[in-house]
């Protein structure tokens, strides 16, 4: 499964009056600088597990998802990274569970590969590595999908690791396959950057496993456009460049390709 957080910028770890100031501030203030600069802290202090715990125990995740709803792109982009560093920790996923509608809607609506975009897929990763969360994710496939043929290499990358993680799921399979992304065949190929052929290669290999695994998969549901048609029913080009690719000279892009043609 995949996982992301941010690294600390220093190894100072905050005392529990300086992190309280802070949440207070934050709720106190409407000055956006201000915001983002207390954001900014909190989410180097939350890069430390033992201040995980502190944060949650003073309410601050509701209030740094309090900043979600704020107009101003660099602040909210601040309040996706801070959560982001909290997910690491299993209680707060539970709490940050509530924002995950939120988060979907925000990747959606931010500009394509902005860093509000992809501060959000990132904590949409560490959500979605296990499938406690899954469901609340089901109606943003189809935006993910898009983000994947339209993004630039690193937003692919990121977006990739969503899917990847809800890809290991059976029950987001069917989910999956109905979604459609044009010329996603396109992704397996030896010229692609190797991050994002790997994670495709991954996807595409826990489908077709999950497939193999689960019975009662009806065709007829799925149009020429989506994820199954590229993967199975005109699965010609896709076996076409699967054989190609076993000439790949990195080790694990043939192995994700040994298991998609063993499946």
């Amino acid at each position: 499964m995949e996982e992301d957080s941010s690294p600390p910028v220093s190894t100072h770890t905050m005392d529990v009056d300086a992190l309280q100031k802070l949440i207070h501030l934050l709720q106190a203030t409407d000055d956006p600088l201000i915001q983002e600069q207390a954001l900014i802290t909190l989410s180097n202090s939350a890069a430390f597990s033992v201040n995980q715990d502190v944060i949650r125990n003073l309410d601050g995740l509701s209030v740094i998802g309090g900043m979600l709803s704020n107009c101003v792109p660099k602040v909210k982009e601040k309040a996706l990274n801070a959560l982001n560093n909290l997910s690491m920790n299993i209680k707060n996923q539970e709490e940050i569970q509530v924002f995950i509608t939120q988060v979907c809607r925000t990747v959606e609506s931010a500009p394509l590969n902005s860093d509000v975009q992809l501060a959000g897929l990132r904590l949409l990763t560490n959500m979605s590595v296990t499938s406690d969360y899954h469901q609340k994710m089901i109606n943003s496939i189809p935006c993910f999908l898009h983000l994947l043929s339209e993004g630039t290499e690193r937003t692919q990358i990121q977006v990739l690791k969503v899917l990847v993680n809800l890809s290991a799921n059976p029950a987001m399979t069917v989910h999956l396959l109905r979604a459609q992304v044009p010329s996603m065949v396109l992704l397996f190929d030896s010229c692609v950057n190797r991050d994002i052929l790997v994670r495709a290669l991954v996807f595409a290999a826990n489908l077709k496993k999950n497939m193999n695994d689960e019975e009662g998969i009806v065709i007829e549901e799925y149009n020429e456009d989506s994820v199954f048609f590229t993967l199975c029913r005109d699965s010609a080009p896709f076996a076409q460049r699967l054989a190609s690719l076993l000439h790949h000279p990195d080790t694990e892009v043939k192995e994700q390709v040994v298991r998609i043609l063993t499946q």
